[in-house]
């Protein structure tokens, strides 16, 4: 792109691979069909923002393959730049909720250092903040007229993603304290249910979460003429890849032994 006295505004700086766009489709897809066969099966209901995320992204990469032939087009730029983006933010409650529930279901409340009623609505309440920060940047970003405008929104999202990292980190402090306290004094309730598998299976997801928001850390800090937002193949490296693990590690989640016995199917509101 050559310069001039008025800079041209582009949505892409490359043609994205329709190939590339139609495989990661298709894997999220499958993925999440079978996320959802388990989630009615098993009725874990507190699993279905991973079910959302997981079409947020099969959507997204949709739209991704959709612009291919039509890079002009603002509409597959909208939904995949935002679809992908905040995916995340939702495979990351259910991981919170996650950590409620085995607190309460293996009885075990003293040995966390936030209480299980509380663990939820902080994280999930921060993921939330997360959700509206970051998408109020790809709006701002999706909106841009100029080079200005985009600077705007991928700071806003660098902001939000710095909040999401924060919020994450301290939640894998919170797991792993009540996972050492259970382990070195386990609750007659932790012999009934397999939590040690859980939990790693939490730690591996948060990984994989974690790694990727730091590479779109580094993305957004780099700008929109960095290396990673100006070239295709390093998203599917730092975003596709790590979230396509999550998704396979937390289908083993699926197990009605870990749902509290509660009317309600969303910890968001219940009460210890």
């Amino acid at each position: 792109m050559s310069d001039s006295d008025k800079p041209k505004y582009v949505l892409w700086p490359y043609t994205p691979s329709i190939a590339g766009g139609i495989v990661a489709a298709i894997v999220f897809f499958i993925l999440t069909g079978i996320h959802i066969f388990r989630l009615v099966k098993n009725r874990t209901w507190f699993c279905i923002p991973f079910v959302i995320g997981g079409l947020f992204e099969a959507i997204g990469y949709a739209g991704r393959a959709a612009a291919h032939n039509d890079t002009l087009n603002k509409n597959p730029y909208i939904v995949q730049s935002t679809l992908i983006l905040l995916a995340p933010i939702l495979f990351a409650a259910s991981v919170y909720m996650i950590l409620g529930r085995l607190i309460r279901r293996t009885n075990s409340n003293e040995y966390a250092i936030v209480r299980s009623n509380w663990t939820t609505k902080i994280f999930v309440g921060g993921d939330i903040l997360c959700f509206f920060v970051q998408g109020g940047g790809a709006g701002m970003l999706i909106s841009a007229k100029d080079n200005a405008g985009f600077k705007r929104g991928e700071n806003i999202i660098l902001g939000g993603l710095i909040l999401q990292i924060l919020t994450f980190s301290f939640f894998v402090v919170v797991a792993s304290v009540w996972h050492r306290r259970l382990n070195a004094r386990p609750t007659a309730a932790s012999a009934e249910i397999a939590w040690g598998k859980y939990i790693w299976f939490l730690y591996a997801a948060s990984t994989f979460i974690t790694i990727r928001n730091v590479c779109r850390v580094v993305e957004y800090a780099l700008g929109k003429e960095g290396y990673l937002l100006s070239h295709e193949w390093p998203l599917y490296v730092y975003d596709f890849l790590p979230m396509m693990l999550t998704l396979v590690v937390c289908i083993t989640w699926y197990d009605p032994n870990i749902k509290p016995a509660r009317k309600s199917d969303i910890e968001f509101g219940s009460r210890q």
